[in-house]
Order: C-alpha cells, then structure tokens, then sequence
C-alpha cells in the first residue's frame, strides 16, 4: 500500500478502534497526535487540491486510491486514473 489518503484514513479508523479497546485503550495522548498528524495531512491535500484546479492537472499520487491507479494502467503520458471529485 502506498502512503494517500485511504492510508492516512485507515490509520484513523485503527486509531478509534485502539482507544475504544477497553482491555488495553491507546493513550489519548498518543491519539491526539495521530489526529494532529492526520489534520496537517488533510490540510497539505486541500492546498494539493486547490493546485490541481488551479492548474488544471487530472489528479495527484495522494489523492489517488492504489485501486485507481491499478484499474488504469492504459491511460497516456503518466496519467494513473481519472476520478471526480465533488465537494458539497
């Protein structure tokens, strides 16, 4: 697996679950650090976000899933997939 960001939320969804363990809970320390790692990596991806409409890319190797870019090896000059994305 490739660092994205379905990495960065599967490490979300493992950190929730270790703090809700209750046999051997994370320390909530340590989860606030995840969770403030992950936010500065949720904000970096809006600003890739904002580069790709400003710029007019196709997309970016972080905002990719790794299924994606394996479902379009055929696409030209280094393009891995297409995806859109819509913000409400």
């Amino acid at each position: 697996m490739s660092n994205n960001i379905s990495t960065v939320r599967q490490h979300l969804l493992d950190t929730l679950a270790d703090l809700r363990n209750r046999e051997n809970p994370m320390e909530v320390e340590r989860a606030r650090a995840v969770a403030d790692v992950a936010r500065v990596l949720v904000d970096s991806a809006k600003v890739e976000v904002d580069f790709i409409k400003a710029s007019g890319a196709t997309g970016s190797d972080f905002m990719f899933a790794d299924e994606a870019r394996e479902a379009a090896p055929s696409l030209p000059n280094g393009i891995t997939g297409i995806r859109r994305h819509q913000i409400k």
